[in-house]
C-alpha cells in the first residue's frame, strides 16, 4: 500500500457508510436532500476542504451514493455489529499508510467544509466538541490512538476514546452542523437548515 501514500503525510479521509439505518426504515443515505444524496455531502465537503479523496466504508450492501462514487472502498465484513468496527476497519488501513486518520460519517451531511480544515489545523489528535462537554467525529486520529481505534468493537464509536484522552485537542462546532439523519423527520430538519445557509 505504500505506493499510494501521499507524500505530505495527508490524514486517510474515512467516511462510514456501513449501517443499517432501521432507525430511518433503511436507505438514508441515499435519500434525497436538496438535490443530492445524503452521503453525498460528505463528499463534496471532503473536497470543498481541498483534503484527498479516502475511502468509504461499507458493509455488504453498498449505498448508491458510494456505488456512484469514485472513491475507493473498503468492505467492513462485521458491520453488523456495530459502528465501532467500521472504525476499526479504517483505522488499521490509516496504520497500513503510516497516516493519520479523518473520520466522517456519511449521515452528517451539514458538516462544514472549514470545520473539516480546523480538524486539520493542530496537528494532532483532535475531536469534535459536542455539547455536554463530550468529544466526537468529525475527528483527526493521529497515530498515538490509532492502535486503540483500530482495537474498537461493536457499537462503541470513537467518543469515548477521543473524550478520555487529555492530549485530544477540540474544535466546537455549531450543534446545527452536527446533524445526523437518523429518522425522516431529520431529513426534512436538515433541508430546512440548508434553506438558510443560503
Amino acid at each position: 500500500m505504500s505506493c499510494c501514500v501521499p507524500p505530505d503525510g495527508s490524514p486517510l479521509v474515512a467516511v462510514l457508510a456501513a449501517g443499517s439505518a432501521r432507525r430511518f426504515g433503511g436507505g438514508k443515505l441515499d435519500a434525497m436532500l436538496a438535490g443530492k444524496r445524503v452521503g453525498q455531502w460528505v463528499l463534496d465537503a471532503v473536497e470543498s476542504a481541498g483534503l484527498q479523496t479516502g475511502v468509504i466504508v461499507v458493509g455488504d450492501e453498498v449505498p448508491a451514493f458510494a456505488s456512484e462514487s469514485s472513491w475507493p472502498k473498503l468492505t467492513n465484513p462485521k458491520a453488523a455489529d456495530g459502528l465501532g468496527t467500521s472504525i476499526a476497519a479504517a483505522a488499521a488501513r490509516a496504520l497500513t499508510q503510516g497516516r493519520p486518520l479523518l473520520v466522517l460519517l456519511a449521515d452528517m451531511p451539514l458538516v462544514e467544509p472549514l470545520h473539516l480544515s480546523q480538524l486539520l489545523d493542530g496537528g494532532k489528535s483532535t475531536a469534535t466538541g459536542w455539547r455536554g462537554g463530550n468529544a466526537g467525529v468529525p475527528a483527526l486520529i493521529g497515530p498515538r490512538l490509532l492502535p486503540h481505534a483500530a482495537a474498537l468493537t461493536g457499537d462503541t464509536g470513537a467518543g469515548s476514546l477521543l473524550s478520555n484522552d487529555p492530549g485530544v485537542r477540540r474544535v466546537d462546532a455549531d450543534p446545527s452542523m452536527l446533524l445526523d439523519i437518523d429518522e425522516p423527520a431529520d431529513l426534512a430538519r436538515a433541508e430546512e437548515l440548508l434553506s438558510q445557509r443560503g
